[in-house]
């Protein structure tokens, strides 16, 4: 609905849950004499309790349009032109979750809805850590979703933007990951068939998970095969490879291609997206050989990624469990990790042969509670290199720094107000005890009050007004003083 009063739209938030009631009160108190709707939009974003896409929305005249069950849209995380996928806040429990929605253009094509509610049933019934949960599927307002885990980070294709190539053993975990969870798919009768960077993510603790599962068969309890729509590359490769439809081992194709990707930072099949370019079959035929690209891989990191991208389907790994094993003794026999190493794409050398390790990606965790700031957060940190850990609550961030600390830590001090002030020198004797870096950044307001904070090299008070590079270089400089002490 479109709101015309300052009383329509603190009512129309309120209902619709966007903004706390008291949020509102306090924001419109401070409104000058004569705002109007625009204006009081403008301070909820500013202050972070509208996220753009919210705002935007609102003015729009379709706040409902956050609003999916029980879920809050908050930002827009990837658009198709068959669903887009959200950032969402449960209500119930306020867990972030990823909410993935059927674009309207196909709510009236009975097929693409069933497709759509396929895949989310499919997804229900796989349960693995490298596969990406779905929760479950419903219709609200004629509007059909999914609501799945919400992975903090990003899509491997973002992650390798980033990074530009990983170092092989770092490859080797990650590619592992996928073929773990290819692996229990195909336990229980299901096949990716859409396998590619984009539908891999990658978490902040550094595990792979695979998603959407939308193009994926799955065995029935007759042993009948139900085929959805099959991905343009899939169907290219099996028709001119002599390979059954839906054969598994297709999936084991894509993956070799993923970890081709992952070491030499370039894509084996050039990215199109022409139709008539992704079905010639002579892109197949043009792969070069993964060590022309890095002539100084391990030769047995090469023949596991020759294996997987064999065109004879004969001549590939036969099952993900085959491929998972030989990726297990990489990394024992190859890189020195006792038990074929943990989860996760972490360190190790480019030359191969050698336990020695590269130094994993420093980890930070933001305490914030406003939405629009955690996204500036995130995006800003992920991009200078760090893993990021955000959470909304002090207590929950003290209880993490005893069981699994981070390299160093950010509190945002205008999130929490006075609260986060009582508990600084909690904050401040873990971080010397566990030598880590922390930083701390006040508003003016909270500045006035913070003489009596504990403050070190290593533990840092940042007075606004201060810039995201002014909070990073406070940071390092945290991390290093921790380091050297």
């Amino acid at each position: 609905m479109a709101v015309r009063t300052l009383d329509e739209l603190c009512r129309e938030l309120s209902r619709l849950q966007l903004v706390p009631p008291s949020e509102l009160d306090s924001c419109r108190a401070s409104m000058p004499p004569g705002a109007n709707v625009e204006s009081m939009v403008t301070a909820l974003e500013e202050r972070g309790l509208l996220t753009t896409l919210q705002a935007q929305k609102v003015r729009q005249g379709e706040p409902g349009d956050l609003v999916l069950g029980p879920y809050r849209l908050l930002y827009c995380n990837a658009a198709g032109s068959y669903a887009r996928v959200y950032r969402a806040s449960d209500v119930r429990s306020g867990r972030m979750v990823g909410v993935k929605v059927l674009r309207a253009r196909h709510s009236e094509d009975r097929q693409a809805v069933d497709e759509f509610r396929r895949e989310a049933e499919l997804g229900k019934g796989l349960r693995h850590p490298n596969i990406v949960p779905i929760y479950e599927v419903a219709e609200d307002k004629g509007q059909h979703y999914i609501s799945m885990e919400f992975v903090e980070g990003g899509n491997l294709r973002d992650f390798i933007s980033i990074r530009k190539k990983l170092t092989p053993v770092e490859a080797t975990r990650c590619v592992l990951d996928l073929a773990d969870g290819l692996a229990y798919a195909a336990s229980r009768g299901a096949t990716h068939r859409d396998l590619k960077m984009t539908n891999v993510l990658m978490s902040t603790t550094g595990v792979a998970k695979l998603v959407d599962f939308g193009l994926a068969s799955l065995n029935d309890s007759t042993g009948e095969t139900e085929s959805a729509a099959r991905a343009l590359e899939y169907a290219t490769l099996e028709k001119n490879t002599g390979a059954p439809r839906d054969d598994p081992r297709s999936d084991l194709y894509f993956l070799g291609t993923i970890y081709y990707e992952l070491l030499t930072g370039v894509p084996p099949l050039p990215r199109t997206r022409d139709r008539q370019e992704r079905s010639q079959f002579s892109r197949y035929l043009s792969v070069r050989p993964v060590r022309q690209l890095e002539p100084t891989l391990p030769p047995a990191v090469a023949a596991v990624v020759d294996r997987m991208l064999q065109l004879n389907p004969h001549l590939r790994y036969q099952t993900a469990a085959e491929a998972a094993g030989d990726l297990r003794r990489l990394l024992r026999e190859a890189f020195g990790e006792a038990g074929g190493g943990e989860r996760g794409a972490g360190s190790g050398n480019a030359a191969g042969g050698t336990a020695e390790k590269a130094a994993p990606a420093r980890s930070v965790m933001c305490l914030e509670t406003r939405p629009r700031q955690q996204e500036l957060l995130r995006d800003y940190f992920t991009k200078h290199g760090f893993r990021v850990l955000m959470l909304t609550d002090l207590g929950r961030g003290l209880a993490r720094l005893s069981s699994n600390p981070p390299d160093a830590v950010v509190l945002i001090g205008e999130a929490f107000g006075a609260e986060v002030l009582q508990s600084f020198p909690q904050w401040a004797a873990q971080a010397e005890a566990r030598r880590l870096g922390i930083v701390l950044s006040l508003s003016t307001d909270l500045a006035a009050d913070a003489s009596h904070l504990p403050e070190s090299e290593q533990v840092r008070i940042l007075k606004k007004p201060a810039t995201l590079r002014d909070l990073r270089t406070a940071l390092e400089q945290a991390m290093e003083a921790a380091h050297e002490g």
